[in-house]
């Protein structure tokens, strides 16, 4: 389901439900963290929130930036476009103008949308978005925003590496799609399509299937129609408790198939894999591997895990910050339009190796791609998942000049 929020009437909610906080001190950097910290999704929205908070404590104990501290600042949109609207305002009203979101598409068109009406009404006050996990293609395409900066591949980009692994997989006759329904698991199933026809139309698609965001609890009927379609292997987009919850169906229902996924590794994924014995049979397509041997990002994710007794889910949120200061300290202020200036076009030597850069068309990072499975590790890779003694290894790698596609993007900059 597509999200419709009027700016006018999030202003009127506003008006009765954001109470003014205290502005922001004059020694530190405050970045609201606008994300589920309830409900469904919370799970995900916690382990966010620890991965920008571990980074700002990193860069604080160097020093911080332009002397100042960099301090994270929750506000729980609870997976709702309009809560999140009225969070992002209580952001504004605290004095904080640079805001981070990445947990729901649809939450993210309503911020990216409410951020530019925000600005052209308020010059010299302006605010900045950067996302970093929200992927429909319509935020960087049609619905782009000067003031959006996105660091996850999108949706498309994703589709089209693992439908290029997937071309060389003879073994995969018939695929079922299940997805959630909204704007970025409707972009999956749309992308999956067409991609597969055209990269393999020997292949059947024996399903197609939508759910809520969320909500489902059982997962068995699902599985009940992959089974009996005859797929050999399913392509999802679930990501949090619906992608745990599915895994966990298909092991009670003994379901042997091969996964594609977009977002298997997060938070309760890897338990529910080992748990349903898919040794080998679940791929992911990620901006990092963990066990990959690039002595940086290990470093990073020891470092990491010895901190938070976790694993690092989110390289690109590391890559985010380190931008966000860097364009600070090459600008020294913290003004939006200035920020915004120095990432169109910014180049960085990314955390899992290679170099990334943003795009200034459509303010689109790319950076390279793995396509990763998990099962047992062997003796060289010293990263498992959730205590499970299995871990991701790396399947095939895709150059960051190989991860582009075309924008639609009209972008209007600022007078």
């Amino acid at each position: 389901m597509t999200w419709r929020v009027s700016f006018a009437a999030v202003l009127v909610a506003v008006a009765g439900a954001a109470a003014l906080a205290a502005p922001a001190a004059a020694d530190s950097l405050r970045i609201a963290y606008v994300d589920p910290l309830s409900g469904g999704a919370a799970s995900v929205g916690e382990d966010g929130l620890r991965h920008f908070r571990y980074i700002a404590d990193q860069f604080n104990a160097k020093g911080g930036v332009l002397g100042m501290r960099v301090e994270i600042v929750p506000y729980d949109d609870k997976l709702n476009p309009q809560e999140s609207l009225v969070q992002v305002q209580k952001a504004i009203d605290a004095g904080i103008r640079i805001i981070t979101q990445g947990n729901g598409s649809s939450v993210a068109a309503a911020i990216e949308d409410f951020v530019a009406k925000y600005n052209d009404r308020n010059p010299g006050k302006e605010m900045i978005y950067l996302n970093y996990a929200a992927v429909d293609p319509a935020l960087t395409n049609e619905k782009c925003s000067y003031w959006h900066f996105r660091w996850d591949a999108n949706s498309d980009v994703k589709m089209e590496a693992l439908t290029n692994y997937m071309q060389s997989r003879e073994s995969i006759k018939k695929v079922y799609l299940i997805n959630q329904d909204y704007s970025f698991g409707q972009a999956v199933r749309a992308e999956a399509v067409k991609m597969l026809k055209e990269k393999r139309p020997d292949l059947q698609i024996v399903g197609d299937e939508l759910h809520p965001l969320q909500k489902v609890t059982d997962f068995a009927p699902y599985i009940a129609k992959i089974r009996a379609s005859g797929a050999d292997s399913v392509i999802t987009g679930n990501w949090g408790q619906d992608f745990a919850l599915l895994v966990k169906a298909a092991a009670d229902a003994g379901l042997q198939v091969d996964w594609y996924t977009y977002y298997a590794a997060g938070v309760g994924g890897p338990t529910a894999i080992k748990q349903a014995n898919l040794k080998d049979r679940v791929f992911e397509i990620t901006e990092g591997v963990a066990n990959d041997p690039y002595a940086p990002a290990q470093e990073t994710e020891k470092a990491f895990r010895a901190k938070l007794n976790q694993s690092n889910h989110y390289p690109r949120a590391f890559n985010q910050m380190e931008m966000l200061l860097k364009a600070i300290e090459q600008t020294k202020s913290t003004d939006p339009r200035k920020i915004a200036q120095a990432l169109e076009g910014m180049k960085l030597a990314v955390l899992n190796g290679g170099e990334g850069f943003m795009r200034s068309d459509d303010h689109q990072f790319f950076q390279p791609m793995y396509v990763a499975v998990f099962g047992p590790r062997n003796p060289v890779q010293p990263f498992d998942e959730e205590s499970t003694d299995w871990g991701w290894k790396t399947v095939a790698r895709i150059d960051t000049e190989n991860t582009m596609v075309p924008s639609s993007c009209q972008m209007a900059h600022p007078s």
